[in-house]
Formats: structure tokens, C-alpha cells, sequence
């Protein structure tokens, strides 16, 4: 079995969590990325894990930053890169 790949994110507030980094996404031309992660979180009695995913930016100090992704057209390729990772 994988052994889980952690990664600590630092909310504004300064507080900060560790999740699971499941994997990258790559947009087709490369401009940017997405980190698809999980909390651990369990939703019902199937055991489904919530996954999230975000925009991953990389500031000015070289620090990167997650944002929540908002635009709809940005949403639909996401989820297109994604089929693509799950083989759908």
C-alpha cells in the first residue's frame, strides 16, 4: 500500500492543518495547478471521503498559496482534468 503523502496548509488566520495530498492537476496549457487533497473526512455509511481540490498559487516569496477555484469555466476543465486522472 502508498504510504500518504502530508502536507501542512496555513489558513490567512495563521492556523494551519495537515492533509493528504492525493495528487496534482496540470491545466491543458500549463498556465495552472491544482491540488487535490483530502482531511480524512467520512460522509455517510459507505465510507465516500470527502476530496477536495483547489488553486494552487505560487506567491511572490515563493511561498505557494491555495485558492477556492470560483469561475465556472475554470470549474468545467477541472473537472475534465480530472476525468481524465480517474479514467472516466
Amino acid at each position: 500500500m502508498k504510504e500518504k503523502q502530508m502536507v501542512t496548509i496555513k489558513n490567512t488566520d495563521g492556523t494551519s492543518f495537515e492533509v493528504e495530498l492525493l495528487t496534482y492537476l496540470h491545466s491543458e496549457d500549463n498556465q495552472n495547478t491544482y491540488i487535490v487533497y483530502s482531511k480524512g473526512e467520512i460522509v455517510n455509511e459507505v465510507n465516500d471521503e470527502i476530496v477536495y481540490i483547489s488553486k494552487l498559487i505560487t506567491n511572490d516569496d515563493n511561498t505557494m498559496s491555495i485558492t477556492e477555484i470560483v469561475d465556472d469555466n475554470e470549474w468545467l476543465a477541472v473537472q475534465s482534468l480530472l476525468k481524465k486522472v480517474a479514467n472516466v
